[in-house]
């Protein structure tokens, strides 16, 4: 039997990591799992119990503490990985103003990127992946052969995010994340980079299928 195949798809906030993980996990029929929510159910977890973001050793601590599982669902023909705390998936409270605020935060601790790495391996359990997230490719699954890179430019990255009602600071954002010390930001090796500031989902995701079509054939 062989081993589940990985797809890592990295990349800058707004670039459309989401959107096209999806689309490619639908096309392909693989789980999709999107890293940043789990990192967002922390940080939901910590403002819950009235935990400083800004206090790493608390936000380890509770990291380390908190009972959580990991649960595959479908959803409208997609299958998705949910990270349950006490056996609840917080699915619209992890998409607050005041969740994305406390998650750069606590995504910047050592212990917490340690703990989250070893829960994103596990998610091989359920099968064939498409990861998402800002590490997949130079931390996560890093041997995978399938590493896909994307990013737009700054401006329209920033009218993506206001198209969707947030308005964010992604220059700093940008900079936080490629700066921070564990588990930067960075293009992994061999992977695709895909600029798709000119491109819609389907063009985008048709891309990454096609990249992956002609590596197997190979």
């Amino acid at each position: 039997m062989k081993n589940p195949t990985v797809i890592a798809i990295d990349g800058t906030s707004a670039s459309g990591k989401s959107t096209n993980a999806k689309l490619v996990a639908k096309a392909l029929g693989y789980v999709y799992v999107d890293t940043g929510a789990m990192y967002r159910t922390l940080a939901w977890h910590c403002l819950q119990k009235r935990i400083d973001a800004h206090d790493a050793k608390a936000v380890a601590m509770a990291c380390r503490k908190w009972k959580t599982s990991l649960e595959c669902v479908e959803k409208n023909g997609l299958r998705a990985v949910h990270l349950l705390v006490d056996g609840y998936y917080p699915e619209a409270e992890i998409r607050t103003a005041e969740t994305s605020a406390a998650v750069p935060h606590v995504a910047a601790v050592p212990k917490v990127r340690d703990w989250m790495v070893k829960r994103q391996r596990e998610c091989i359990q359920f099968g064939d992946l498409v990861m998402e997230g800002r590490d997949i490719g130079t931390n996560v699954f890093p041997e995978t052969d399938f590493k896909f890179y994307l990013d737009a430019q700054l401006e329209e990255r920033s009218r993506r995010r206001a198209a969707d009602g947030v308005h964010e600071n992604l220059a700093a954002r940008d900079q936080r994340d490629s700066q921070r010390a564990v588990a930067p930001l960075m293009i992994p090796l061999g992977a695709k980079v895909i600029n798709n500031s000119q491109m819609n989902s389907a063009q985008t995701s048709g891309l990454i299928l096609e990249e992956i079509h002609n590596r197997v054939k190979r």
